[in-house]
């Protein structure tokens, strides 16, 4: 069973790896309206929720001026960082990676779209 287990976490992280490998920015930033009434990736403005410019390998729960959840201080803490493989989990289920977050949205259901929204975080110039 325990064999089992790994095998399935290794799929879901090959999985993961996939989902962020060929991400288009240009679909991203029509993916990424969904998260516009909270969030901007492309000012270091906070909304409702953190700006997510520069998100793409910044320690977690750091947004200069944003007061986070203790839940999430509490996931960030070590150093934990918006990598890549970090960000596509968080974003398929924002709450079951972080209960007790502010941020109320339920997450991206299609691999393609949080692939998506990762290259466009990564680069919004690049959907222009």
């Amino acid at each position: 069973m325990k064999l089992r287990s790994i095998a399935i976490a290794g799929i879901a992280f090959a999985f993961a790896g996939m989902a962020h490998a060929g991400g288009d920015p240009k679909a991203g930033a029509t993916v990424f309206k969904k998260c516009m009434a909270c969030h901007t990736a492309t000012e270091a403005k906070n909304k409702v929720g953190p700006s997510l410019m520069g998100v793409v390998g910044r320690p977690v729960a750091t947004a200069a001026g944003y007061k986070y959840s203790d839940a999430m201080k509490a996931f960030g803490a070590g150093g934990k960082v918006w990598d890549e493989p970090t960000l596509t989990t968080y974003l398929a289920g924002p709450n079951k990676v972080v209960p007790k977050t502010k941020m109320a949205f339920p997450g991206l259901q299609k691999a393609e779209d949080i692939a998506n929204v990762i290259a466009y975080l990564k680069d919004p110039a690049a959907a222009k």
